[in-house]
C-alpha cells in the first residue's frame, strides 16, 4: 500500500471542503441526510468542521492524550443560523487544518484514536472524512444515486480511501471486543472489489480475506466467494454503505450474503 503524500492530503483537506460548501450553497439546511439520518444537512456541515477544528488542535497541541471538543475553541460551529457563516467558518477550519498538518509534517507525534499517532494520520483521515461527508451531503440534495448527475472522486484519491477503510475495519476487530465487525472472521471466505473504470497503472482491485483472527486484504484480481464490480467511485461508496449494491453500475457476483454479512458489520468500531 503506498499513500498518496502528506502534501496532497493536506490539499485533498481543503479541496474537498470547497467541494462540500458547493453541494451545501443554497441548500436547505434543515433537510434530514438519508445516508446519515440522525443529522440535518447542518450538522453534518458541523459535523466536518468540527473534526477539522478538534484535529488540527490535537496536532498543533502535540496532544498525548484525547481532547474533549468542546474543550476545542471554535469547533462546535458559528454561534448564528446564517448560511454564510456557515460556510466562511468551514472554509477557515479546512484552511486551518491544512496549514497546522503541513507545518508539522507527516510524523509529528498526535495523539489519534487509531493504529498510528502521527499528525500524517490526521491528514489522510481528514481528507477521507471529506470526501465521505461530501457524498452525504450529496445525497441530500439529491445528486448522488440521480440518473445523469455524477459525484465523482479522484480515482486514487478513492483507492486510497478503499485501502483506509479496510485498515479502520481491521482495526476495529483488534481492538474493540464488542464492535460487530469481530464477527467479520472465518477463514474460507472472500470479497473481490473490482473497479471497471480504472485508469492505467492504478491497481483498483482488492482481495479481502476472512480468517479466524480477522480480515487480510491486499491489492489484486483473484476469485473470490463474492465479488462487487463497478466504477471506482460507486464501488467507495456502496463500500462505505453511502449508496445501495442494487442498481447502478454496480454489479455483484457469487455470494451476494456475504457482500450483506459484511455490509451490515463493518464499522469504526
Amino acid at each position: 500500500m503506498t499513500l498518496l503524500g502528506h502534501d496532497r492530503y493536506c490539499d485533498e483537506i481543503v479541496g474537498q471542503t470547497a467541494l462540500l460548501r458547493g453541494r451545501l450553497a443554497g441548500a436547505d439546511l434543515t433537510a434530514t441526510v438519508p445516508t446519515c439520518p440522525d443529522w440535518t444537512l447542518r450538522q453534518l456541515a458541523v459535523h466536518v468542521g468540527e473534526a477539522h477544528r478538534w484535529s488540527e488542535h490535537i496536532v498543533r497541541t502535540g496532544a498525548a492524550r484525547n481532547v474533549p471538543v468542546e474543550d476545542v475553541a471554535g469547533a462546535v460551529g458559528p454561534e448564528d443560523d446564517d448560511p454564510a457563516s456557515l460556510d466562511a467558518w468551514l472554509a477557515e477550519g479546512a484552511e486551518l487544518a491544512a496549514e497546522t498538518f503541513r507545518d508539522a509534517g507527516a510524523g509529528t507525534p498526535a495523539w489519534s484514536w487509531a493504529w498510528e499517532h502521527t499528525a500524517g494520520f490526521w491528514a489522510r483521515r481528514m481528507a477521507h472524512e471529506t470526501v465521505i461527508h461530501r457524498a452525504d451531503a450529496a445525497a441530500t440534495v439529491g445528486t448522488v444515486g440521480t440518473a445523469g448527475v455524477a459525484f465523482e472522486v479522484a480515482q486514487d484519491l478513492a483507492a486510497d480511501a478503499i485501502d483506509e477503510w479496510l485498515q479502520i475495519v481491521r482495526f476495529a476487530q483488534e481492538r474493540y471486543p464488542d464492535d460487530a465487525a469481530r464477527e467479520l472472521r472465518g477463514a474460507g471466505r472472500s470479497i473481490h472489489l473490482h473497479a471497471t473504470d480504472s485508469e492505467p497503472g492504478l491497481d483498483a482491485e482488492w482481495i479481502v480475506e476472512f480468517g479466524d483472527e480477522g480480515i487480510d486484504w491486499r491489492r489484486g484480481h483473484e476469485k473470490a466467494t463474492v465479488a462487487l464490480r463497478g466504477p471506482l467511485t460507486e464501488v467507495l461508496l456502496a463500500f462505505y454503505r453511502r449508496v445501495p449494491v442494487d442498481g447502478g453500475r454496480l454489479e455483484v457476483l457469487g455470494e451476494r450474503e456475504l457482500l450483506d454479512f459484511w455490509l451490515e458489520r463493518a464499522s469504526f468500531g
